[in-house]
């Protein structure tokens, strides 16, 4: 395991690491470790096999009750198994 020592990151990026870190429950290096993975491109090591993501988070709240019961209806199909096909 290394250990690097990073300098001269101001208040608001410290205030950023500390706000993931709250929201998570996890330590502040585990916090930098994983927005460095995440800009560094290789992902942020907090998903596994029960991760979902958030790619589509910023549409939580955007749909109206129409729009809701459409997409209900549209996906009841996908809800329906198909017994044949386990056997």
């Amino acid at each position: 395991m290394n250990q690097l020592t990073i300098r001269g990151f101001d208040d608001e990026l410290a205030d950023r690491i500390r706000a993931l870190a709250r929201r998570e429950g996890i330590s502040l290096n585990r916090a930098v470790l994983r927005l460095l993975r995440r800009g560094a491109g290789l992902g942020d090591g907090s998903s596994g096999p029960d991760t979902v993501g958030d790619s589509l988070d910023h549409l939580i709240g955007t749909w109206t009750a129409a729009e809701g019961a459409e997409m209900g209806r549209a996906l009841a199909d996908l809800s329906q198994v198909d017994e044949a096909m386990w056997k």
